[in-house]
């Protein structure tokens, strides 16, 4: 037992609300320094170097960067009246803006709690203002804010890309069909909400199709921004890494010269938030490798594969309880953290039954993305909460079933791999 002794402390840590990263280390210190004394501690300490010196790993300050970007240069106010001309008159018409405007913001900032942030901050005022009620602006901005990570450049995917030893580029065309469908299903139930509580729509009229291109023309540089990163890796002009520096280019650009909102001055507030983005995700990734070096010498996760297979050998059977387990881990540990311990552990276990890694990143990333919705520790829940003042007790009663709507997706997409696998496979021929 005295081998799982650093796992009992990482959570107690956990629940003591020491930062994640903290937690990882001193978990595994403790390994090293009391359970294991063979191993010298410089050795451990290469381990802490050698965790940030992956190539790959460069592209997260990049992407970051590039989400920063995108407040300053006007970016996200252009999508957003882009999203409004498009669905705006329907009932219910700004909660489904928001919900579309986190689906274009997703191939921008590729991070939810910027997007759950930058959405309280410029959209939920308005909706309130039009008589939608506080608690349920707040459910949707935070259930839509989990749609940004799924679509490149997620950070969440690269990260799974490395952890997995998977092609980062097949990683970022599979959270395409996965994120359309976590929109599709929000929409059907904000209309089925909004039709009860009769909801105005944020226009009068349908937008003239005149209107609709002039909007659309004028977002087309913002929306060139995604797919110009997967087309370039896909005729192999650039690698993932090199992207996020192109990301950056191409968003200074568009913010300097065409919406020209873009200023020299912002830039030493975007690289503070960059700077601070990126330290707190690398110091997670470090802690966590030291904390998967300790437990792949005492061989833990061949340990829980075995017991996992132990209880099931059909692959969809595991899948259902490696999404119940998720699901239940995702209301206590933040979501990147979750996927960085618990991936190592769960990866062999699935490899095993022939399930594809690919399948399984998409399904692990969105299940940690519902768990950042859900309470206690949902991070999307308590970044609107804070920031539009909203009672847990209140967002919970509203948000349960756009998390319904959500779960129904994740079950979708893990039980039709074809549907998750379709784009990398026809894109891969």
């Amino acid at each position: 037992m005295d081998i799982y002794i650093p796992i009992i402390l990482l959570f107690v840590l956990f629940l003591l609300n020491v930062p994640i990263a903290f937690s990882l280390i001193a978990s595994a210190m403790f390994y090293f320094f009391f359970l294991n004394e063979s191993i010298p501690v410089s050795l451990v300490m290469q381990r802490f170097i050698s965790s940030a010196s992956s190539f790959p790993l460069l592209a997260i300050p990049f992407f970051i960067m590039v989400g920063s970007i995108m407040n300053y240069a006007g970016i996200s106010r252009c999508l957003l009246a882009f999203a409004d001309s498009m669905i705006g008159h329907r009932t219910g018409g700004l909660a489904h803006v928001n919900v579309l405007l986190s689906t274009l913001m997703g191939g921008i900032s590729g991070s939810a709690n910027a997007d759950a942030a930058m959405q309280s901050k410029i959209l939920a005022p308005e909706m309130t203002k039009r008589g939608y009620g506080v608690p349920f602006t707040a459910a949707v901005t935070a259930a839509s804010s989990s749609i940004s990570p799924v679509i490149p450049p997620g950070i969440n995917l690269i990260i799974f890309a490395l952890l997995a030893n998977v092609s980062v580029h097949s990683m970022f065309i599979a959270g395409y069909v996965p994120a359309f469908l976590m929109a599709i299903s929000l929409m059907l139930a904000i209309a089925v909400i909004s039709k009860k509580r009769c909801y105005k729509p944020s226009r009068e009229s349908r937008a003239s199709f005149k209107e609709r291109l002039t909007y659309f023309l004028r977002a087309v540089p913002a929306l060139f921004i995604p797919f110009g990163i997967i087309l370039g890796m896909r005729f192999g002009l650039f690698t993932p890494t090199e992207a996020g520096a192109i990301a950056v280019l191409l968003c200074s650009i568009i913010g300097f010269f065409i919406y020209k909102e873009l200023k020299i001055t912002h830039f030493k507030l975007i690289l503070k938030e960059t700077i601070q983005g990126t330290s707190s995700v690398m110091f997670i990734i470090i802690g966590a490798m030291v904390f998967g070096y300790y437990m792949t010498l005492e061989q833990i996760p061949q340990n829980v594969a075995s017991y996992l297979i132990s209880l099931t050998d059909n692959k969809l059977t595991l899948l259902l309880i490696i999404n119940v387990f998720l699901l239940i881990v995702g209301m206590f540990i933040e979501g990147g953290a979750a996927m960085i311990i618990l991936t190592p552990l769960l990866l062999p276990a699935v490899l095993n039954l022939g399930v594809n890694p690919i399948h399984f990143g998409v399904i692990v990333i969105v299940n940690i993305m519902i768990g950042g919705v859900t309470p206690p520790f949902g991070s999307m829940m308590f970044t609107v909460c804070s920031i539009l003042r909203v009672r847990m007790v209140d967002f919970v009663k509203e948000v349960a079933p756009l998390l319904g709507a959500l779960i129904a997706v994740l079950m979708l997409l893990t039980y039709s791999e074809w549907l998750v696998m379709f784009l990398p496979n026809l894109l891969k021929s």
